[in-house]
């Protein structure tokens, strides 16, 4: 059974589920941006990126030219397959939000010891491997880091 795991500080949590939405809100336009991922199974096993959401444009934030435009909300997807997620949780933007079927839910909701500062690790695993996350130099170019960015 593969699933997510949360990684911070030494620190590992297993969820047991293969698709998740990350959502978070621009710190400057407060517009909410919403990444939807599935996990991929094999070896290795990857988080592949389904589609993602923004609720508007603005300042540092325009969606990608292959986005359209459906009822105020820009849709778009790209094909990335890539073996974890980096990001910063920090006081000076609002709080990346973890999404799964039965609702949305801060990160430090997730991982309770998450300091004020620091950097949160997803990445697909199983319940046996959940204390070895990927190799940071894997997941350098995630969508995620990219977008994090703009936060």
């Amino acid at each position: 059974m593969s699933g997510l795991c949360l990684s911070a500080l030494g620190t590992t949590v297993f969820l047991p589920v293969g698709v998740f939405t990350l959502s978070w809100q621009h710190s400057i336009e407060k517009t909410p941006w919403e990444e939807r991922w599935r996990i991929e199974e094999g070896v290795p096993a990857r988080l592949v990126f389904v589609e993602g959401r923004i609720r508007g444009s603005g300042a540092g934030m325009e969606p990608p030219p292959q986005a359209r435009l459906e009822d105020g909300v820009w849709v778009y997807h790209a094909d990335l397959r890539l073996p974890a997620l980096h990001l910063t949780h920090s006081p000076f933007a609002p709080e990346y939000r973890l999404c799964l079927e039965e609702g949305c839910h801060a990160l430090d909701a997730w991982l309770p010891a998450l300091p004020e500062i620091g950097e949160v690790e997803l990445f697909p695993c199983s319940p046996s491997s959940a204390g070895s996350p990927p190799r940071a130099a894997d997941s350098a170019g995630s969508m995620a880091r990219s977008v994090s960015a703009k936060r």
